[in-house]
């Protein structure tokens, strides 16, 4: 496996465990540039997700999604290799359709601030605060509603869909229809954590979705796949990795109480 990276959004650490692994390689590099390798399939997801990263420099994420997408297609047309293509729900923008078809052609506003690719952050966002002790901040009233799929569920699916005869080349949504509000995410962050952390409400930010839910019915009929980890599951995987990172290292002994 070759994991090409230009850690723009993430680090080396995210991968260390699997640096020994004499079948793991890492190549620090930028999509947006063409790549010369040997490869059997190529998994595209290269793009800044949180609003922070790809408002931060909004010509490299739109470079990154447009070009990089180019040299990956170029790459897997020259290699005469499967391609996936990740894509991202901001595609729906703030649906109007609910939950949400692959054939929904999405309610986006092109001008906006959220114009580009955001798949948000917002339970890692919220558990750094909570271990930080610092206050959570919800938009609105924090009634807003989301579905999370957790890395392994989403790297299970997109493994499925690749080895799939049925599937075809179109787009198919790969989430979790679980549905919750963001209110309830911040408080169930605050329960797993013990934090003392408070929640802040403060205005919606402009064209921020007020509801995301995938319809993975062509997932469950073409892939037989549909995610396992709960949410509770997910956030104890996550705050036991943050915890890891932040306070046995060593790095985060500041933000200790």
């Amino acid at each position: 496996m070759l994991c090409v990276d230009n850690f723009f959004t993430g680090s080396r650490e995210n991968i260390a465990h699997l640096l020994a692994d004499p079948f793991f390689d890492l190549l620090r590099h930028d999509v947006t540039f063409p790549l010369h390798v040997e490869v059997d399939e190529i998994y595209n997801l290269a793009c800044p997700a949180s609003p922070v990263h790809y408002q931060f420099d909004p010509v490299q994420t739109t470079k990154t999604s447009v070009i990089g997408a180019i040299n990956m297609l170029g790459l897997a047309k020259r290699l005469r290799v499967p391609i996936l293509q990740a894509s991202t729900s901001e595609v729906y923008g703030d649906p109007t359709v609910h939950p949400q078809p692959e054939e929904y052609r999405g309610n986006v506003n092109m001008i906006g601030p959220r114009m580009h690719p955001n798949d948000g952050r917002v339970a890692s966002n919220f558990i750094m605060q909570a271990l930080r002790g610092e206050p959570i901040t919800l938009y609105g009233d924090g009634q807003q509603s989301r579905a999370f799929c957790y890395v392994d569920d989403l790297v299970e699916g997109m493994a499925t869909f690749m080895d799939s005869e049925t599937a075809g080349t179109g787009p198919i949504n790969l989430g979790n229809p679980g549905e919750f509000t963001i209110r309830h995410l911040a408080e169930e962050v605050l329960r797993l954590t013990g934090s003392t952390s408070r929640i802040e409400f403060r205005a919606l930010p402009q064209d921020d979705p007020r509801q995301r839910q995938p319809d993975i019915t062509k997932a469950r009929e073409a892939l037989g796949w549909e995610p396992r980890i709960p949410l509770e599951a997910g956030l104890i995987r996550t705050i036991e990795d943050f915890r890891r990172r932040y306070f046995e290292s060593g790095r985060g002994a500041r933000f200790a109480t």
